[in-house]
């Protein structure tokens, strides 16, 4: 009897795997557009060399190397296109593959799409190539319900790309789409901000925030690397914004935020005299639990900072002071002791929303 029901096992499992496979659009013949032809949105700066780089550091110049390689990675940057293909894949070229502890593979080199319905966008699918290895075809989504499909595909967060090119079936079609996103809101910030710690690229607060308000942001991520550097003055200096938000506060010392805040402001509101400039406390560490360093030292830069925009509030003009958290699960909510995870990163997002979307209104932007 058992003879007979391991050889029915293996029949019905040589059939489903047959079946699967009969499936995969291995046969299908794809024809290739480059994503950037497409509608590329969430750059800071519009126009750079090569247009997957936030930041043209030829040039622009201060930066560090290891800043160098992270505003070349395509944090916050995503395609906007319409097909009526029933799959849809990419051929990525990649300069600079990341790899983390503490961040799944598919936010750090990979891809993740959402497409609308219902006036909605909903997530779709996500893919990362395998650690380490290019692939001439990594498909995303295959069968597709019949006609046009409006995407939004976010790039990877912790990669550089030299080039992207989007796959649909032979005989279908691939344009750009006319992005429904209103005004161009930047923020400059940590790690947080560019999003590490999270499962996909979609799931950063700015992306999260992004999708919630229609207001399109525009990322400045530099993990590590938000220290109200001047250099990094003179890049937001020169985009085209009608809101700054910053994470500053997250990265540099108190000494630091002491010594340079003013100047950064002062640099900025002579080059944007009339936008908001939205500046959010830092959140809440979990390190800070049982370290009592830690607990003093983050409190220290978030004594520094609350001091200081209180005074900034009243000195500058348009300057703002936002707190920020993670949710009713603050204390619980992050992947290593520092970053969030989506759970977090959704609380962050719920956190300033409001605040953000009434300053926003105040400044004429609904």
């Amino acid at each position: 009897m058992k003879p007979i029901r391991l050889f029915f096992t293996a029949f019905v499992l040589l059939f489903a795997v047959s079946a699967l496979r009969a499936q995969t659009p291995k046969d299908v013949e794809y024809v290739y557009t480059e994503a950037s032809t497409l509608n590329l949105i969430g750059k800071i700066l519009e126009n750079t060399p090569n247009p997957y780089h936030r930041v043209d550091t030829c040039k622009y110049k201060g930066f560090t190397s290891g800043e160098n390689t992270q505003v070349r990675c395509s944090a916050g940057l995503a395609v906007l296109f319409e097909t009526n293909s029933s799959t849809i894949s990419v051929k990525p070229d990649y300069g600079y593959m990341n790899r983390s502890g503490n961040t799944m593979g598919i936010a750090l080199r990979g891809y993740d799409l959402y497409i609308m319905k219902d006036g909605k966008w909903l997530y779709a699918a996500s893919k990362a190539p395998a650690d380490g290895r290019e692939e001439n075809n990594l498909v995303l989504i295959k069968n597709l319900p019949q006609g046009v499909k409006q995407c939004m595909l976010y790039l990877p967060m912790y990669s550089e790309l030299y080039s992207l090119k989007i796959g649909v079936e032979k005989g279908s079609d691939i344009s750009p789409m006319e992005s429904p996103f209103r005004y161009r809101v930047g923020i400059f910030g940590s790690s947080f901000t560019q999003g590490i710690s999270i499962s996909r690229s979609g799931m950063s607060y700015p992306m999260q925030l992004m999708r919630r308000t229609g207001i399109q942001i525009l990322s400045l991520g530099c993990s590590g690397n938000c220290k109200l550097q001047p250099y990094f003055a003179d890049v937001l200096c020169d985009a085209k914004v009608d809101a700054l938000v910053f994470d500053a506060f997250s990265n540099p010392s108190p000494q630091m935020i002491e010594e340079r805040l003013f100047p950064f402001i002062e640099k900025l509101r002579k080059a944007h005299p009339d936008i908001p400039l939205i500046f959010m406390q830092t959140i809440y560490r979990e390190s800070r639990n049982f370290s009592t360093s830690s607990d003093a030292y983050e409190q220290a830069k978030m004594d520094m900072a609350a001091k200081l925009m209180a005074e900034a509030v009243r000195k500058y003009d348009n300057v703002y002071f936002i707190r920020t958290d993670t949710g009713e699960n603050s204390r619980e909510s992050s992947v290593d002791g520092t970053h969030p995870s989506d759970m977090g990163y959704l609380g962050w997002a719920e956190s300033i929303e409001k605040p953000i979307m009434k300053i926003l209104r105040k400044h004429g932007m609904k």
